[in-house]
């Protein structure tokens, strides 16, 4: 118990901080965007210095330049279609890093633009599941969320469903308090699918605009987990069919290839509607976000940078492809 109260404690130290440290300049998005992408726009810039470097363009160096973008986790398709654009014209020509870039950037925008979607609030109560592994920030984003959403003003609930651990439960407790934003909570190891079914109910009966539902981490090798997760959907749907309205699955930018594994391993189980990458720190492998939309096809609604609440920004597919290329803004 001891642990649980530090946790708490810490937390609220934390969230103090970031109140006290709110009306201090920060650098603009974009600059943090791209100090977030540094680690893939500096491998992908100094790969292509390197093949560029040595002669004109040819075939050979169009699959060296491919293979660059392949270890950058843009993924084989988008890489094969970013070489390809990339030789298109240019053959026996000196082509610059400047020029390359700008390539590389227009076609990850080309690919990441129709998905940049804004997360629509279509229902009342809206009921958004939010879900991924340990550690990819659910926790945090769902505070995030419930910030963004309370500024609107709008009327919002959250739902500890991460009963399996203490500091889950205490940190949304600690959001909902900071934000206005009612917690529907139980002790460590109780049932998340029936605070679910009851928070629902509860939410249905009063004014609540979007009930937001965390759950707890899972990996495809606990099965007894993600049976859970789908039994909560299925009791949230004895109460509303349609629900949960949005299924937004939580990724960690610095995971890399194993990205694409939870995309599918949450698709199947849970139905995953849309996209929300965390965790761009400047370790970030972000080339993984454009593999994944060009093999899954879902909506990016929100990307992170930082712990604040502030921090957590619609996504946009031009900012991103150019600070993942190494572009100016």
């Amino acid at each position: 118990m001891a642990d649980s109260k530090d946790t708490a404690a810490f937390f609220k130290r934390f969230l103090g901080r970031q109140e006290e440290s709110a009306p201090a300049a920060k650098p603009n998005w974009w600059n943090r965007l791209s100090k977030g992408l540094s680690r893939s726009s500096q491998a992908i810039g100094s790969s292509l210095s390197d093949v560029l470097s040595k002669r004109k363009l040819d075939r050979s160096m169009l699959q060296d330049l491919e293979d660059a973008l392949i270890r950058a986790d843009l993924g084989v398709a988008a890489a094969t279609r970013i070489a390809q654009e990339i030789g298109r014209g240019r053959y026996d020509k000196d082509v610059g890093v400047d020029e390359v870039k700008a390539v590389v950037a227009a076609e990850i925008e080309r690919v990441l633009a129709p998905l940049a979607m804004p997360l629509a609030i279509k229902a009342r109560p809206f009921v958004i599941l939010v879900v991924g592994v340990n550690g990819a920030g659910k926790t945090t984003t769902i505070g995030k969320l419930a910030a963004k959403f309370v500024k609107e003003g709008r009327r919002v609930a959250l739902v500890a469903g991460d009963t399996f651990r203490a500091a889950a439960i205490e940190q949304l407790q600690i959001w909902g308090e900071r934000f206005g934003a009612k917690v529907f909570a139980r002790e460590q190891g109780g049932d998340a699918a029936g605070l679910a079914y009851d928070a629902l109910k509860a939410a249905r009966e009063s004014d609540t605009d979007i009930l937001i539902v965390d759950t707890a981490g899972r990996l495809q090798n606990r099965t007894e987990l993600m049976a859970e997760l789908e039994k909560i959907i299925r009791v949230m749907k004895k109460v509303d069919p349609a629900a949960p309205h949005a299924v937004l699955l939580v990724l960690d930018a610095t995971v890399g290839q194993n990205a694409l594994a939870q995309v599918e391993l949450f698709g199947r189980t849970a139905g995953v509607t849309g996209l929300v990458m965390t965790k761009l720190d400047g370790t970030a492998r972000g080339g993984i976000l454009v593999a994944a939309a060009e093999k899954f096809n879902l909506p990016i609604h929100f990307i992170g940078i930082g712990e604040s609440a502030e921090d957590l920004e619609p996504f946009s597919a031009r900012d991103f492809a150019r600070a993942i290329a190494g572009l100016e803004e």
